[in-house]
């Protein structure tokens, strides 16, 4: 451990401000009794009021308790990595404290409260909690942080201490490591998971280590302003659905226990774009419920408690609506179990409990940023409603994909154009590969998934897009009968192509609509026009393809002056490393383009039901209003 006086000049030169003021920090925590963090003495009363109020909210509650009597019963944690990463035991070990803990302050029944310890009691035994990938240590910390504050009165002298100790030596101050805090000047979730994991830590011991705890806390203020910055201008976040989930929900998590604590959040959630984010990561799910899961993210919807910090915040009810349509399916119920956080669901949604959660009113999004999205829709509350999502930015983004210009396409509940998301990280760094180097031929793009071969978008002389290309949405437009977005897509093209707009549309409610407008340089190059989807695929004519899927019809339009050959493409691999992609096809065209030619091309995607509402008009994409 390095000596106090080493850590606090390394904390003054990394932050460059003043002297740390203890006083600030003691203002804030210091005589306030446990329990402190999220629910507070008392509030417990609110929840079950809440509870009576919303039978969503009762149910969840209902969960909690099951998942809690098969915690009791289950098997220890341990020390356990796989590969790198201790990050599966910690993050079960914040589900079973959380988890138990809530029942015991819920219910009363000591069953929950022993079981509680004693995995508190588990974890602290570790030899440590993995600091060389330190996402595990703090999520630990996080874990043994809730548990020691909301079971505080209810520990014996010896277990307290042994708790205590372990939050102070294995997390709070091993990031006052250099060897390991890295993350404190990263833009990315780490950032934000590690010191919302920290400072919890930090608050939950105060008392036991003032001068380090205030540090800490203190430390964190500073640097969660650097991923925060990431959300400017419009609340779009560069790494995507599954990644919002976890960094804005840990980033929720320090602003509410900061604010809780101290009367105050530091203006850390009036930074620009931070709370228009609720409406983007809203917009994300689509009619058929799924999420929009460009770049690493999952095929599936979670449910999010911070949805309901947000709603509570901005005093807007409708952003807590895809949490309840989530909360209705029974197919869910699985998946909340495994949710780690189920709690803040009543936590941060007990003041909603009275309100009526009514859908939202727009049906379109647009925001920039690092990785800009337009997400259109043609209803909230259909669930065979149109969708259509959009997306430019840069293969160079923290978890980024090579898919600039793709999108996803919701037609009568089909998901016809999808994406496939992320791949296992182990499955492929067992293999050798590192997939975290961001060049242009950096192994993360020989993954199939990684590469815009897989994805919804254009391949020229089958290449590779460039890491180093930065796309924009330029353009876009929202009437009823016309929603729209542009990109110019030339910076992830340049060297191959002399220009490339891409334009997506929903008309008249009806059909989707993607145009694509190529200039070529001095030699001819050949084009790959692709849609990734779960249907079955076949050639109607020389420009028209039918998909089918779940009983639906999917009508797939090629108009062009060009000659096209209408195809399909496997998503099968010859490595061994790439993840297989069962009942998915690549399906669209290849065309060869003149030297020094301008080429239009137009792909209409039209529910069957919707064929009579083609307009077949085809109108520039400079003129799109």
């Amino acid at each position: 451990m390095k000596p106090i006086a080493h850590m606090i000049c390394w904390l003054l030169f990394l932050l460059g401000t003043p002297a740390f003021s203890q006083k600030n920090m003691m203002d804030g925590v210091s005589g306030k009794a446990h329990p402190r963090l999220l629910l507070t003495n008392g509030e417990e009363a609110q929840v079950k009021l809440a509870m009576d109020r919303n039978p969503d909210l009762r149910r969840v509650h209902q969960l909690l308790l099951d998942a809690s009597d098969r915690i009791c019963a289950a098997a220890p944690l341990e020390h356990k990595k796989i590969g790198k990463r201790l990050l599966s035991v910690s993050r079960e070990a914040i589900r079973r404290i959380f988890f138990l803990s809530y029942a015991w302050r819920m219910t009363g029944n000591k069953t929950y409260r022993d079981a509680a310890v004693q995995q508190l009691l588990t974890i602290s035994s570790f030899a440590d909690w993995n600091p060389t990938h330190y996402l595990d240590v703090a999520e630990m910390t996080m874990a043994a942080a809730i548990g020691y504050d909301w079971l505080y009165n209810e520990l014996s002298p010896d277990a307290r201490t042994k708790i205590k100790d372990a939050i102070l030596e294995k997390g709070i101050r091993t990031s006052l490591d250099s060897k390991y805090n890295y993350w404190l000047r990263v833009e990315n979730n780490w950032n934000q998971v590690c010191n919302t994991g920290l400072a919890y830590g930090a608050w939950a011991i105060y008392e036991s280590a003032p001068e380090q705890c205030s540090q800490v806390i203190r430390r964190a203020i500073e640097s969660i302003k650097i991923p925060m910055k990431q959300y400017a201008p419009d609340g779009a976040y560069p790494e995507g659905y599954g990644y919002w989930s976890y960094g804005t929900t840990y980033n929720v998590f320090f602003l509410d226990a900061l604010e809780q604590l101290t009367g105050s959040d530091e203006g850390l959630s009036a930074l620009p774009g931070f709370l228009k984010t609720a409406d983007y990561f809203q917009h994300m799910i689509t009619p058929s419920g799924l999420p929009f899961n460009y770049a690493d993210s999952g095929p599936g919807a979670e449910s999010n408690g911070a949805m309901f910090w947000f709603a509570k915040k901005l005093k807007r009810p409708s952003l807590a609506w895809n949490e309840l349509q989530y909360l209705h399916n029974d197919k869910n119920k699985r998946a909340l179990e495994g949710d780690r956080f189920l709690p803040t669901l009543l936590i941060w949604g007990k003041q909603l409990a009275a309100a009526g959660v009514t859908p939202p009113e727009k049906t379109f999004w647009e925001g920039g940023g690092a990785s800009p999205v337009v997400m259109m829709r043609t209803s909230w509350t259909n669930p065979d409603a149109l969708f259509l999502g959009f997306k430019a930015g840069s293969p160079f983004v923290n978890h980024a994909h090579m898919d600039e210009g793709s999108f996803v396409f919701e037609a009568e509940g089909v998901r016809w154009g999808m994406d496939f998301g992320m791949q296992n990280y182990e499955s492929l760094e067992s293999k050798g590969l590192n997939i975290w180097l961001r060049t242009q031929n950096s192994p993360r793009w020989t993954v199939f998934r990684y590469t815009n071969y897989a994805h919804s978008t254009l391949t020229f002389d089958d290449s590779l897009q460039r890491m180093e290309g930065v796309t924009a949405i330029t353009r876009y437009g929202n009437r009823p009968e016309f929603s729209f977005a542009q990109s110019d897509l030339l910076p992830v093209y340049k060297g191959q192509i002399k220009q490339a707009v891409r334009g997506v549309a929903l008309k008249d409610k009806a059909y989707g609509l993607i145009q694509d407008e190529i200039e070529t340089g001095d030699h001819a190059v050949n084009m790959q026009w692709r849609m990734l989807t779960p249907a079955d695929v076949e050639v109607k004519s020389s420009n028209e393809l039918v998909l089918k899927k779940n009983g639906k019809t999917l009508l797939m339009q090629v108009v062009s002056d060009q000659p096209v050959t209408v195809k399909t493409w496997s998503t099968a691999t010859a490595t061994d490393y790439d993840a297989p992609n069962p009942g998915t096809v690549l399906v669209g065209f290849e065309t060869k383009l003149p030297a020094s030619g301008k080429k239009r091309f137009v792909v209409r995607l039209v529910p069957e039901n919707n064929a009579s509402k083609v307009d077949a008009k085809i109108v520039p994409l400079k003129d799109w209003r």
